[in-house]
């Protein structure tokens, strides 16, 4: 999955010379977090909610109500942006751009075209968003968390055995996080099947798979396995 398919654009951008004043009401107005600064069209720094909390509140407890409106107006934006910042190119994946995000402890990134020009912002927001869409959590229905065997075919045995009691599945993730060695963690939404059959298909799963959990969101439903 890339950036490009997923960021949020066009990109809210904010110059240079502008005051905390603007920043904020373009923060507020937008409901975002972060924004590209821009000096004579190019990317020079960007600022952050954060960063225009952080900016005034050290004079707050010592000023007059009147007095930080004033301080916000006339701070400008290059005072205290972060300078040179962290950027992604528009194909970058967005599992790449997870990585940053973490790796450098940020919320979020401007994206740039071939021509360094910014065309978007990803964020920790977005990435929720491609989370949801991922995993198929909004189609709710059922999650089984299980334990196979790394091994050819494993995963298509539990899937066989899903389909075999009607279900249709929205997701399927791995993982060999938590797994012993020789085997591999599977989690699959499905949806479609009937509730009644929800024990049977359990007992038949654990037949080619360790359970390790199931949520069942259409029931509000959740059970664990040692």
């Amino acid at each position: 999955m890339l950036v490009k398919n997923w960021m949020s654009k066009p990109a809210i951008t904010i110059d240079a010379d502008a005051s905390m004043n603007d920043a904020i009401k373009l923060l507020k107005n937008n409901n975002i977090k972060m924004l590209p600064v821009m000096e004579k069209g190019k990317l020079v720094g960007i600022i952050t909610d954060r960063d225009l909390k952080r900016a005034s509140a050290s004079d707050a407890t010592s000023l007059e109500i009147h007095e930080l409106f004033y301080l916000i107006s006339k701070i400008k934006i290059k005072e205290i942006m972060t300078k040179n910042p962290i950027t992604v190119p528009q194909d970058c994946t967005v599992e790449e751009t997870a990585e940053i995000l973490l790796k450098h402890n940020i919320s979020g990134v401007p994206v740039i075209d071939q021509y360094r020009d910014v065309v978007g912002t990803i964020t920790q927001n977005d990435i929720f968003r491609i989370l949801i869409s991922l995993t198929g959590a909004e189609r709710r229905g059922i999650q089984f968390g299980m334990e196979v065997e790394d091994r050819r075919g494993s995963i298509k045995e539990v899937t066989d055995i899903i389909r075999e009691y009607g279900g249709r599945m929205a997701s399927i993730l791995t993982s060999y996080d938590m797994a012993p060695e020789g085997f591999r963690r599977v989690y699959i939404r499905m949806y479609g099947i009937d509730r009644f059959k929800i024990n049977r298909l359990k007992e038949a799963l654990k037949e080619k798979a360790r359970l390790l959990y199931i949520v069942d969101r259409r029931e509000v439903h959740r059970e664990t396995f040692s």
